[in-house]
């Protein structure tokens, strides 16, 4: 077992998650990936494969408690999705595709050379529940019952531009640093906060917050 592996598995494990059998092992692929077409196509700021295990990858997986609580309310279960907004290279929205390999995930990005990474990613790691858009999040279609994002957006454009997206009593999970008590004041009054939460990602030395939020006129448990 190389070191990352263990590395990996020993934060999964600390963070209490049950991942799929074959999961860390594709996790690391999909880092490897990262590292290789980040030399040319300049992903992420964060270069070195330890950091990426750390201040990608495992903090990408500390929101998967939460997201498969709000995904458990989805009606029918069938209707389970996720929307990545912003998707960049792939974080969180392609390493919670290898954690749930049974969710439809979906990334869009704006920016051609990142879904060009996206979709050769999906390819080689065998992600038949993954599907790229390169578009704008403002154009696109659908529905889905948990939307999030990360270095995306302010709370109030990340809600704002992705609302006709969000289905009937779904959520927004925003990944955000420090508690952002200023974007959390200029929300729309049509958002509800229903819980703030702080992450522990083992080896990061940062504050890491999510924030999940629900559309008061689309959730039944808001309306009025």
């Amino acid at each position: 077992m190389s070191n990352d592996l263990a590395a990996l598995r020993d934060g999964i494990a600390e963070m209490r998650l049950t991942l799929p059998a074959g999961a860390a092992e594709t996790l690391i692929a999909y880092r490897d990936l990262l590292v290789k077409w980040n030399h040319v196509y300049n992903l992420t700021a964060i270069k070195t494969p330890e950091e990426i295990l750390t201040h990608h990858l495992l903090d990408s997986l500390a929101i998967l408690p939460w997201l498969d609580r709000v995904l458990a309310d989805a009606a029918p279960p069938s209707a389970a999705s996720l929307l990545d907004a912003g998707s960049g290279g792939g974080l969180p929205g392609l390493a919670l595709a290898i954690a749930r390999p049974e969710l439809p995930v979906t990334l869009v990005d704006a920016v051609q050379k990142k879904t060009a990474f996206l979709r050769q990613a999906a390819v080689e790691l065998s992600l038949k529940n993954l599907t790229v858009h390169h578009a704008r999040v403002e154009s696109l279609q659908g529905q889905y019952a948990a939307i999030t994002a990360r270095a995306f957006a302010g709370l109030a454009d990340f809600v704002v531009l992705t609302r006709h997206l969000l289905a009937p009593n779904g959520h927004w999970l925003a990944m955000k640093g420090q508690k952002p008590d200023a974007e959390l004041a200029v929300l729309p009054a049509w958002v509800q906060v229903r819980d703030t939460q702080t992450l522990a990602v083992p080896g990061l030395d940062a504050e890491r917050r999510l924030v999940i939020c629900t559309a008061k006129s689309k959730n039944p448990l808001f309306a009025g």
